[in-house]
């Protein structure tokens, strides 16, 4: 027994009550532990994300306002007169609407998983062997792709091939033909990314319970009644999701035009033209206002799709 003394009074600390103390304090100290042990495991990935993400951006967003060409060690401040360029000159801002036929061939391609999603989440012969054959172009690499289908939409080509076996003796100019041009990149594009699309809706559909499905058939509901009642809403959150990818990635499409045509023939995008303008023009200011403007009209995007698409869950019992 330890006799402890102070001013004014003295008491006794006993063995018992030290040890309850101690693992008091200990207990204590391994809470702190255990709320500072996330952070330690954060602090490296964090660090990359500002390292490699943010301050990158910090940069593009510094040089939009400045004339810099990439070279020169000073960079002349400007002001918004990059962004005023951008508006006012319509060569710059009119390749926007060559991202309206990936915009629309994003819709195609997000209508066609959905349905074959649906079709393949249920009972159907060598379901695994088209779900391996729908997904299987999105593992290819863009490179590979865009070569494929430049060959396959050649003059001579392997369409215009398969044409003249079915009597088509004029085909037209894939490649060539201004007026043409965008639907076939648009095409090759909803054929590369309609597996992607695809996954996301099967592991989705799959995610909802048999029991909803097995109470419709009691309740004699057709496979258009299960889709609108059932698989629509219980999927509504993947494909909110899945429109922010295909829109964001229409407005930012680069790799198969630019290895396809380089942007020639009426097909420049507004990526295309933003490397243009930093590495062939070398004008980086230009360039990354153009960044900007494009990461300020993905984000709008996706505002507007949280707004039609809120994070409410579904309630389908």
């Amino acid at each position: 027994m330890v006799v402890v003394t102070g001013p004014g009074r003295s008491r006794f600390k006993t063995p018992a009550r030290t040890a309850r103390r101690r693992g008091r304090r200990g207990q204590s100290e391994t809470k702190r532990g255990w709320r500072s042990t996330p952070w330690l495991f954060l602090l490296i990935p964090l660090g990359f994300l500002i390292l490699f993400t943010y301050l990158p951006v910090a940069n593009m967003l510094w040089y939009s306002l400045t004339t810099w060409d990439g070279r020169a060690p000073v960079k002349e401040f400007v002001g918004l007169d990059n962004f005023v360029q951008i508006f006012t000159r319509p060569e710059l801002f009119q390749v926007f609407f060559v991202s309206l036929y990936y915009i629309a061939g994003s819709f195609v391609q997000m209508a066609l998983a959905l349905y074959f999603a649906t079709i393949l989440s249920f009972k159907t012969r060598f379901r695994n062997f088209f779900k391996g054959v729908i997904f299987f172009p999105y593992l290819l690499n863009g490179v590979a792709i865009g070569l494929v289908f430049l060959y396959f939409f050649r003059p001579d080509g392997t369409l215009d091939a398969l044409l003249t076996l079915v009597g088509v003796q004029d085909p037209p100019q894939w490649l060539g033909d201004p007026s043409l041009i965008n639907y076939s990149l648009a095409s090759t594009s909803v054929w590369r990314y309609m597996g992607l699309n695809f996954v996301l809706f099967l592991g989705a559909i799959q995610s909802i319970p048999n029991e909803l499905y097995e109470a419709a058939d009691i309740d004699g509901a057709t496979s258009w009644d299960k889709f609108r009642y059932i698989i629509a809403p219980g999927i509504r959150k993947i494909i909110g999701l899945s429109f922010i990818l295909a829109i964001s990635g229409a407005l930012s499409v680069f790799e198969i035009p630019y290895i396809m045509t380089g942007g020639a023939n009426g097909s420049e995008t507004f990526v295309i033209q933003t490397v243009n303008t930093a590495f062939v023009f070398s004008k980086v200011g230009l360039a990354s206002a153009m960044a900007v403007v494009l990461l300020l009209i993905v984000l709008i995007v996706t505002w507007i799709q949280r707004k039609v698409f809120p994070d409410d869950k579904a309630d389908l019992v």
